[in-house]
């Protein structure tokens, strides 16, 4: 029998963050406490601007785009938004966050090394440019090394494709 396989990914779906900051910038034109404050959230070509006339505006802009992001099944961990502080530039206050995505060698050497250490035995992993192919005779150690996965404390977003 074959083996079987899985791919281990961290991607964004482009569509959904798109639609998230849409949703969050239409309620921020619409609620009452971000009246005339000049809030506003667009893209910036890769990255996120977040705008308004003091920090913690653009602090809980940042929160009502984070909600739309969990409603629509995005992970937090896959945008970075830096130090959390809004850098003042003239009269308002502004903050960038940025998708990652991709496993960088670093983290897919983490990927590697947990499921080597703590998953279970017969479970081969390879690393592939930004993804990390794991492969077994079982099904249900595949499984048990998805389990492992979701259950660690990654400061990354990861995703499962390609099960067969």
């Amino acid at each position: 029998m074959a083996d079987s396989s899985f791919d281990i990914v961290s991607k964004v779906d482009r569509q959904e963050v798109d639609n998230a900051l849409n949703q969050a910038a239409k309620e921020i034109s619409q609620r009452y406490d971000f009246k005339n404050v000049g809030a506003s959230i667009t893209w910036s070509g890769e990255s996120i601007v977040l705008v308004a006339n003091s920090s913690e505006r653009v602090l809980a802009a940042l929160d009502v785009f984070e909600t739309k992001l969990v409603k629509r099944g995005i992970s937090l961990k896959s945008i970075d938004v830096g130090e959390r502080e809004p850098k003042p530039s003239g009269k308002e206050y502004r903050l960038a966050a940025t998708l990652k995505e991709g496993l960088a060698g670093e983290n897919a050497k983490k990927v590697t090394k947990i499921i080597r250490e703590e998953g279970p035995k017969g479970v081969k992993t390879q690393i592939t440019g930004d993804e990390v192919r794991v492969t077994s005779k079982s099904r249900d150690q595949l499984q048990e090394v998805m389990g492992l996965l979701k259950g660690s404390d990654l400061d990354f977003a990861l995703q499962f494709t390609n099960y067969r």
